[in-house]
This record gives C-alpha cells, sequence and structure tokens, in this order.
C-alpha cells in the first residue's frame, strides 16, 4: 500500500461548497429582512471568491475577511449594516449547511478503512467544525485542520507541516492531497513536497504549470487510484 495519509480539501471537494453559500446567504438576508434576488448571490460569490483568493496570496486576514466582503456587498446602499451582526448570523447559518458531494460519503467509507484521512482546509474553524458535524462524514474523518488553526493557509507549506505534527505523523512519501483547487491544494501539496490529486468535476483546463500526480473528474475514481 503506497499511501497511508490522505489529506482531503473540505469545499468543493467534499463538501457543496455552492448549496451552502446560497442557503446561508438567503437565510441571512431574511433574518435582517432584506429582499433577497439571486443577482445578490451572484454579486457576492464573485466578491467572496476574491475574497479567499486574496487570503490564499496573505493579502487579507482570517479575521478581516469575514465582514470585508460583506462591506463590498453593502458599499453604497441607503441602509446600514451591521457587518459583525450579518457575518456572525451568516457563518451560524452556514455552519448548519453540512452538504456534501455526490459520491463524498461512499469514498470517504471506503478510504477510511485504509487510511487516515485527515481535511485541510483554509475554511474558518468554527464554521467548519460545525458542518463536519453535521454532515455524514464525521465518523471516517480522522482529523481536521484549518487554516485558522495553523496560523497559515493553503498554499503554505506550514499548513502542511502542522498538520503532520498534529496527527503525529512524517513519512511524505507516503501521504496524499486531494483537491479541487490548483492554487491552493495542488500548489500546497507540491509546496510540501507530496503527492497530489487533483478533483476537476468540469473538466476545467490546467494553465498552472502544475502537474498533479493524478486527475479524476469523479470522487470515485479515488478508489481505482488507491
Amino acid at each position: 500500500m503506497k499511501y497511508e495519509i490522505i489529506l482531503l480539501d473540505a469545499d468543493g471537494t467534499l463538501f457543496d461548497y455552492h448549496k451552502a453559500e446560497a442557503y446561508a446567504l438567503e437565510a441571512t438576508y431574511k433574518y435582517f429582512q432584506i429582499p433577497f434576488h439571486l443577482e445578490e448571490l451572484k454579486k457576492y460569490r464573485e466578491i467572496n471568491e476574491q475574497i479567499w483568493l486574496d487570503y490564499e496570496q496573505g493579502k487579507i486576514d482570517n479575521l478581516s475577511l469575514r465582514t470585508v466582503r460583506f462591506a463590498r456587498l453593502f458599499a453604497g446602499r441607503k441602509r446600514k449594516i451591521d457587518l459583525e451582526h450579518f457575518s456572525k448570523v451568516y457563518l451560524d447559518f452556514l455552519g448548519e449547511a453540512g452538504f456534501i458531494l455526490r459520491g463524498a460519503e461512499e469514498v470517504c467509507w471506503y478510504l477510511s478503512a485504509k487510511y487516515r484521512l485527515v481535511i485541510v482546509t483554509n475554511g474558518i474553524t468554527e464554521v467548519q467544525q460545525k458542518r463536519l458535524q453535521n454532515s455524514p462524514l464525521k465518523k471516517f474523518i480522522y482529523a481536521m485542520v484549518t487554516s485558522e488553526e495553523a496560523g497559515c493557509s493553503k498554499p503554505n507549506p506550514k499548513i502542511f507541516a502542522y498538520t503532520f505534527k498534529k496527527i503525529a505523523y512524517t513519512n511524505k512519501e507516503k501521504a496524499l492531497m486531494v483537491g479541487d483547487s490548483l492554487t491552493s491544494d495542488m500548489q500546497g501539496g507540491h509546496n510540501f513536497g507530496i503527492d497530489t490529486c487533483w478533483y476537476n468535476p468540469r473538466g476545467q483546463s490546467n494553465d498552472s504549470g502544475l502537474q498533479p500526480k493524478y486527475e479524476i473528474r469523479r470522487l470515485e475514481e479515488l478508489q481505482a487510484i488507491l
């Protein structure tokens, strides 16, 4: 057996973040009695995607991103929003949304019998812990590390070093990183010197210059590889 540890990204790999995001945003708008339209969700997703890219690159910290994204969303509106309160309510709803992607439960069940499964995520600790607790994946996951906990985010190799220390593991040759992001998961695994598997369900082109060891379109393909 070549691998012993499988490091898994959370959002976009195991969890359906788009579904969770839509659920949480609509619920928060209703809580604050703000009219919700699909255009609001589209605008928020564009803002949030850029915010998280900035976070990967160290341009914004974990605490600031919580409110900055909503400051940009509500910029120029007459109604003043308590951004900290809005963010707290949003994160509470997001934590409820333990929606998983198709195949995630079956694959984790299969892999957990042979490997230690460890989630490594850039997501906010309180949210990711609640979402894992509210999902059927909890019983299969050996440990979870968040960037907030580690003090750095993917693709910084220090988050992987922190993960190895947390689970008392040292052999990079027997670890595999699986994730949907070239810029954080694949780049991070490459930076740390471990094998990588790019989960690419939409068949996106790879213009990054990185060459993951494996590429899959469906999570179930991991069973054939492993």
